[in-house]
């Protein structure tokens, strides 16, 4: 999971990237709609979208004459998920670090365990 997460956040790094990602929450274009807005030729972009695709976030299918890109919400629901988690690990260390502070404040030299527990 951390692999898939390490290679979503690099994908998203970049500018192009994330802005492919907003456009295809709309739904798929055609990889030509997609580098439309962006100032570089189109071998270059295929790299960006290629970087997508090996992260997962993306799939093109040859639609006829176009490639399609889809969205793939997977690695996004990953993602989300990770972030949950470190929101709430963080959450629990800047509770911690306030009991702290106020048993400081207090001269009390332990904060008390959130749980209950004596020292």
């Amino acid at each position: 999971m951390t692999n898939h997460i390490g290679l979503f956040s690099v994908s998203i790094a970049d500018p192009t990237r994330r802005a492919v990602i907003e456009r295809l929450v709309d739904g798929p274009a055609s990889v030509s709609e997609l580098s439309e807005p962006h100032a570089m030729a189109l071998p270059s972009f295929l790299k960006h979208l290629g970087r997508l695709e090996r992260a997962g976030l993306v799939r093109t299918i040859k639609s006829g004459r176009p490639r399609m890109v889809h969205i793939d919400p997977t690695p996004l629901g990953l993602a989300e998920g990770w972030l949950a988690r470190q929101r709430r690990l963080w959450e629990g260390c800047t509770d911690r670090l306030a009991l702290l502070a106020e048993a400081l404040e207090r001269g009390t030299p332990r904060p008390p365990d959130p749980q209950g527990l004596p020292p």
